[in-house]
């Protein structure tokens, strides 16, 4: 095993798929002299020719429908988006052709097409790099919907989203391309079941469910939390869409007590989803409200002030202190429940 960065492991992904299947074609811009923005798809074009890692122009809309033209006639186009927000120019294509064509053509036309959005922040990026554009997605019926947190999901789930004969919306924490594992290419690993989360720590005190660049602060939020004597479980739901409701409520139900994370705006976003699904199935299990830790309900802001505007470790400790503890004074407990969705 050697010490392998997330940004190699979706890039070996790319690298195998391509060898596999002459069907797999890989566009976007700057994807293949320049082996893209963050160099996920170097030495690509190299290997395989610019007709199978090609530059597209910057249009994104145009770029995406070429991609369904392609998935329609049998290829299995690989579309890198760039950066989240340069990815609304193809918001129309995705919602009116590439999440309709299977329902439309009453089954008869897959549409076999992976579309690869870096998304998130705490890259110091500026406005329309770090946005976290998840919701959009997940609430456009036809798309599957998912995201890696760690180096062996990066290439397990992107083998089985380029596989996959549905669209799926293959979302790349911008933070976590640098983060690295004990990982080879040549012993990659099991591609992981679709739509199955994984509880990533055990615990019995509360359920953190998150996904993505989330991830690492819920591991460092559970090991602080041991200094207070509470255990927390962390679940990495790795799917948006489908989602896995049977391991999310076994943990809920273990625990009693949830909180969701997430980098995204709180307002209307996969937490609010996320959190109405755990209360309808478990409401008799829970002991406290389903609480969110997620970023402000603004704009993304500028590089210096994003330390403020996304969750941390520090914000997910504060919530799990806010949740009703039986061991705590009462009128402190409803004090905080009142609070319980700020977050």
């Amino acid at each position: 095993m050697t010490r392998t960065s997330m940004g190699k492991a979706l890039n070996t992904a790319l690298r195998d798929a391509l060898r596999e299947d002459p069907a797999v074609h890989v566009l976007g811009e700057d994807v293949g002299a320049l082996g893209g923005v963050f160099r996920v798809t170097d030495g690509l074009a190299a290997e395989f020719g610019e007709n199978r890692c090609a530059d597209t122009p910057l249009a994104e809309s145009g770029i995406l429908g070429s991609a369904v033209g392609m998935a329609m006639y049998g290829l299995r186009p690989v579309v890198e988006m760039q950066f989240d927000a340069f990815a609304y120019p193809a918001f129309e294509q995705l919602v009116s052709h590439v999440a309709r064509m299977r329902n439309r053509t009453r089954g008869r036309l897959p549409l076999p097409l992976t579309i690869r959005i870096p998304y998130g922040g705490a890259i110091g990026g500026v406005e329309h790099h770090s946005d976290s554009s998840e919701a959009y997605y997940m609430h456009t019926p036809g798309l599957q919907v998912v995201t890696p947190a760690t180096v062996a999901d990066a290439y397990g789930l992107l083998r089985a989203a380029i596989a996959c004969d549905d669209p799926v919306v293959f979302l790349e924490p911008k933070s976590l391309y640098w983060s690295k594992a004990d990982w080879s290419e040549d012993r990659p690993g099991e591609v992981p079941p679709p739509g199955r989360a994984v509880v990533r720590r055990e615990g019995r005190s509360a359920t953190l469910l998150t996904y993505g660049p989330a991830l690492p602060m819920c591991l460092e939020a559970a090991d602080a939390a041991l200094a207070d004597g509470r255990e927390l479980e962390v679940v990495d739901l790795r799917s948006l869409v489908p989602f896995d409701d049977e391991t999310v409520c076994a943990s809920v139900r273990k625990t009693g007590r949830a909180i969701v994370v997430h980098e995204a705006a709180g307002f209307g976003g996969a937490g609010a989803e996320i959190a109405a699904r755990v209360t309808e199935r478990c409401f008799h299990r829970l002991e406290a409200p389903v609480l969110r830790v997620t970023g402000l309900d603004i704009p993304y802001p500028p590089p210096m002030l994003e330390s403020h505007h996304l969750p941390n470790a520090d914000r997910i400790l504060d919530a799990v202190e806010r949740l009703q503890w039986s061991d705590e004074p009462a009128g402190r407990t409803g004090e905080r429940g009142r609070h319980a969705v700020d977050a």
